[in-house]
């Protein structure tokens, strides 16, 4: 199956939106419950059971994963401001951060291919 460049763009737009919504939501309630934020009591809150500790343990994993590939994907497409990705990730959730690298990672992708195709049309002429 081949999915053009404007359909992922989309599909990761859309990643990105959700990941904003569906966490900012549970944050909020979190924000509300507890008077305030405290990253100390975020954390806690989220080793409360076995299961709730294993799904943030899961998720460092992945953010961790994130971080090294996003780091060396970004400097071999020349992507600028790498480190946003990790500033989004602890402000608002790898849910957001994740879908909105890969969105602009396809637009340099897009871009790239879009200046090798013209140099290759002047080459031809």
């Amino acid at each position: 199956m081949n999915i053009d460049s404007k359909t992922l763009q989309i599909i990761y737009g859309l990643c990105a939106i959700a990941g904003v919504l569906f966490t900012m939501y549970f944050n909020i309630l979190f924000i509300i419950e507890h008077g305030g934020f405290s990253a100390l009591t975020f954390i806690t809150d989220n080793y409360v059971n076995y299961a709730s500790a294993s799904i943030s343990n899961d998720i460092l994993v992945v953010v961790a994963v994130f971080f090294v590939w996003s780091f060396f994907e970004a400097r071999r497409l020349s992507m600028s401001y790498w480190w946003i990705y990790v500033v989004l990730t602890f402000g608002i959730a790898i849910a957001f951060a994740f879908p909105l690298f890969l969105l602009n990672r396809e637009r340099r992708l897009t871009e790239i291919n879009s200046c090798v195709s013209d140099s290759d049309k002047a080459a031809n002429q």
